[in-house]
């Protein structure tokens, strides 16, 4: 009895140690199953006789096990049976005994997933036992004859048993456990102070019925598994699905980019999407479209080394200073067409077709010590140059010209007019309260508000240039806002 209680703690423990080493929920292979099985085997009495004499005996049992998707599972076991008990002793009369019994029992069963074969179990019951002690001879015994006692009980049941899963419903059952009686009178005697029992030993199948299977063997049963055909050996959640630890929809045993941030679009290896190929996958780069071996940096952009706005790959001027205004080609701006880029140009409006030091201003050609006669200077008919304050000659905040502004550029109209051939140069500026590219871009549209109107009037567009020079060539200080408003202002002046 002693080594049956031993048994079964020993299977409670290690049944416990393979829980608490589960990565997840295990799949159990007899959840909602009833199984159905027979067995039998040889009987050992002990008894008041004290000699071995082996006898038989056999049962049906149905059991039915609860869900469980775990490596354990309880079940309820009903069974019943029959069979015989007998013993020898030379020192009693008769030396022979032999009990016939019947039973009917019930009780828990407790088994243990160890792997995909092998499945223990240990079973406590109780069972309603009539039995039928005889002689050697066939005979009933005395006490038996006599009625000395009741030939009805109710027994308690031990079982340590294996199973070994042969199919998904078909096993075949080892067993041994221990029948023990509240009695003393198994063997027709009453002698010394223990009551009588008895060890059996069984060998038998189980059949499951209603079980639920695991196809696919991924540990989770068919009727759970919305992923039913996962390869085996892969690692699944509790719906038999493939893990997917960064959520990108790629199963983690064929993603070869295990660590993909959360939303990042990625291909069929799992990896990030980098549409344009330049080696910043699409969910860090702020330059999605950048053409094929552009080298960029670290967001994806393409480099530009000296930081004017136009990448290295545009950039016809490489090596530009630093905060020098550049065009669409990355070259530094030379407003008045002089070669003298703006920022080196100490004269910013010089006339078209003069020629510049290297500082941008007009030279004086001298020959042969001879005096050159100064250029003829522009017939002055009239206004040769106007300035509009942009206060008082354009819409508060817009860059669309007031009524007012109309007489001041009439006034140069009649001059544009009557002198075909001449030329004229609308220049807008600010002061210096927004940035470089905010400054040139308003200051150019208020210029063009001018162009607009002389060519609303007949003038053609081909006889202006006009430029947004922002806040650079300040006519006053920016230190206060009667000096900013000065600033602020679109300038006509007769270039030719």
């Amino acid at each position: 009895m002693q080594t049956i209680l031993r048994a079964i703690l020993i299977l409670l423990f290690v049944s416990e140690i393979g829980l608490s080493q589960q990565d997840g929920r295990k799949y159990n292979a007899f959840s909602g199953a009833a199984v159905l099985t027979v067995d039998g085997g040889p009987t050992i009495g002990r008894t008041d006789y004290t000699g071995i004499r082996p006898d038989y005996f056999g049962r049906a049992s149905l059991e039915y096990f609860f869900p469980a998707y775990s490596k354990s599972s309880i079940g309820i076991r009903g069974f019943g049976g029959g069979g015989y008990i007998a013993g020898k002793d030379v020192a009693m009369m008769p030396d022979i005994f032999r009990t016939k019994m019947k039973f009917l029992g019930s009780g828990l069963v407790y088994a243990l997933n160890i792997n995909d074969v092998v499945v223990p179990y240990v079973f406590l019951g109780a069972s309603y036992l009539w039995f039928d002690p005889y002689g050697n001879n066939g005979v009933r015994l005395t006490n038996n004859l006599n009625h000395v006692y009741k030939k009805y009980e109710i027994d308690y049941n031990g079982e340590l048993g294996f199973r070994f899963l042969v199919t998904k419903n078909l096993s075949l059952n080892l067993s041994g456990g221990v029948q023990l009686s509240p009695n003393d009178y198994l063997d027709d005697k009453a002698i010394g102070v223990n009551n009588d029992y008895f060890y059996f030993a069984n060998v038998g199948i189980s059949f499951s019925l209603f079980g639920d299977f695991d196809s696919d063997g991924d540990g989770v049963p068919d009727s759970k598994d919305i992923c039913p055909n996962t390869p085996s050996g892969i690692t699944v959640d509790a719906r038999g699905c493939p893990l997917d630890s960064d959520g990108d929809g790629v199963p983690d045993y064929i993603d070869k980019c295990p660590n993909t941030p959360k939303g990042a679009p990625v291909d069929r290896d799992g990896c990030p999407l980098d549409s344009d190929g330049d080696g910043v996958p699409d969910y860090k780069d702020v330059c999605p479209n950048t053409p094929a071996g552009v080298r960029v940096d670290e967001l994806g952009c393409p480099l530009d080394s000296d930081g004017d706005g136009v990448p290295d790959y545009l950039d016809k001027c490489p090596n530009t200073p630093s905060g020098v205004q550049v065009d669409k080609d990355g070259c530094p701006l030379d407003s008045d067409h002089d070669g003298v880029p703006d920022y080196l140009d100490k004269c910013p409006n010089t006339v078209p077709g003069i020629k510049v030091d290297s500082s941008g201003c007009p030279i004086k050609e001298v020959e042969d010590k001879v005096q050159v006669p100064a250029e003829k200077p522009v017939e002055e008919t009239g206004f040769n140059k106007i300035t509009l304050n942009v206060e008082t000659y354009f819409m508060p905040g817009k860059t669309k010209l007031l009524p007012s502004a109309y007489i001041e550029l009439d006034k140069l109209l009649k001059i544009m007019k009557e002198q075909s051939a001449s030329r004229w140069k609308i220049a807008g500026f600010t002061d210096n309260k927004s940035s470089d590219k905010s400054s040139r871009s308003i200051s150019l549209a208020r210029a063009n508000a001018v162009l607009n109107y002389f060519i609303s009037r007949g003038i053609s567009k081909k006889r202006f240039l006009v430029v947004g020079l922002g806040k650079a060539s300040p006519i006053a200080t920016n230190s206060n806002e009667e000096g900013r408003m000065k600033n602020r202002r679109v300038e006509v002046t007769r270039i030719k």
